[in-house]
């Protein structure tokens, strides 16, 4: 009687052995074969890189954008003051410090800020550095809002002429603000290297 070979039964030794490539098909040897530490290392270090690339070029757009849209609502903001400040025969002031700018109306001989509404005091949505002018003199602008504003919007419609300008440490665009003393506010995009 033939004997049936058993899977407890150890192989012949004079039978081939299994070539050494018949675990992974030549379609799988590269998954098969793996990666080495040096090829994974480079590829991570390849998308950190691009990785931060795109952070920084995403994160610098998007910084100069929010300086437009601070620039563009101070703008929008001051005109409206003007217009306020006319209508109802007193005067806004608006005061400028680092972090931002606040407003306040006059009334009984003192400049009382406004707490909210249209009127409420805005941060800078990004570390703007402004540099205020008027006359052709420098205003100190601080961390701390000054005690009275450093514009004017007259309940006779006119408006403290000033330049303001808006920018960013690593850009080299700068955000004008000009106002005149008919009231008209101007707002344009300006180099940083240009008077």
């Amino acid at each position: 009687m033939a004997r049936r070979r058993s899977w407890m039964t150890p192989a012949r030794e004079d039978a081939a052995p299994d070539p050494p490539d018949s675990r992974c098909p030549v379609f799988h040897a590269l998954l098969c074969a793996g990666f080495s530490l040096i090829e994974i290392l480079v590829v991570t270090v390849i998308l950190a890189v691009t990785a931060t690339a795109v952070t920084l070029a995403v994160s610098g757009a998007s910084g100069e954008r929010q300086l437009a849209r601070d620039a563009e609502r101070l703008r929008a903001l001051l005109g409206y003051a003007c217009e306020q400040a006319e209508v109802s025969g007193r005067s806004i002031g608006v005061s400028l410090s680092r972090t931002g700018y606040r407003f306040s109306r006059f009334e009984r001989d003192a400049w009382l800020p406004a707490a909210d509404g249209e009127f409420r005091p805005r941060k800078w949505s990004v570390g703007a550095d402004a540099a205020l002018t008027r006359d052709g003199q420098r205003v100190a602008v601080g961390a701390e809002f000054p005690e009275k504003p450093q514009l004017v919007c007259f309940s006779s419609g006119e408006l403290t002429a000033f330049r303001l300008d808006l920018t960013l440490p690593d850009s080299t665009a700068r955000h004008r603000i000009e106002g005149q003393p008919d009231g008209r506010v101007d707002e344009r995009v300006m180099d940083r290297r240009a008077p």
